[in-house]
């Protein structure tokens, strides 16, 4: 996918993708491409903000809207809270083209569960 993480906080997250890979046969960003990048930049904002509690975070929903073509260049996620609780997190992602034009909205919700006592992340079970 080529996605590169540029910021990350629990507040906001920045990551780039590029388009060339990631087309479908009409030459055109896989819808697919945009919400793997969604999904990558929420889940980290809701995984740094369960952290910070001794949680984990694992995504039960996401959806897209994609409001328009990207043919070229890179696209740029900004992942920010909607909602952080202690049970739930809900990110929107909003991706842009070069241009700064939105191609795409989406909106991903975290469970954030307990975290197996002395397990790595690697381990834990989600």
């Amino acid at each position: 996918m080529g996605i590169e993480l540029l910021e990350a906080t629990a507040d906001r997250v920045v990551a780039t993708m590029p388009v060339e890979g990631n087309l479908q046969p009409y030459g055109l960003l896989h819808g697919g491409a945009s919400v793997v990048l969604a999904e990558t930049a929420g889940s980290t904002g809701a995984a740094l903000w369960a952290a910070a509690a001794g949680k984990i975070a694992v995504g039960i929903e996401i959806n897209a809207t994609h409001h328009r073509a990207v043919r070229a260049g890179t696209v740029t996620g900004v992942a920010t809270p909607l909602y952080r609780g202690g049970s739930l997190a809900t990110y929107e992602i909003v991706i842009t083209d070069e241009a700064g034009h939105r191609t795409c909205t989406c909106r991903l919700t975290c469970v954030l569960r307990a975290a197996a006592p002395g397990a790595a992340a690697s381990e834990r079970r989600q």
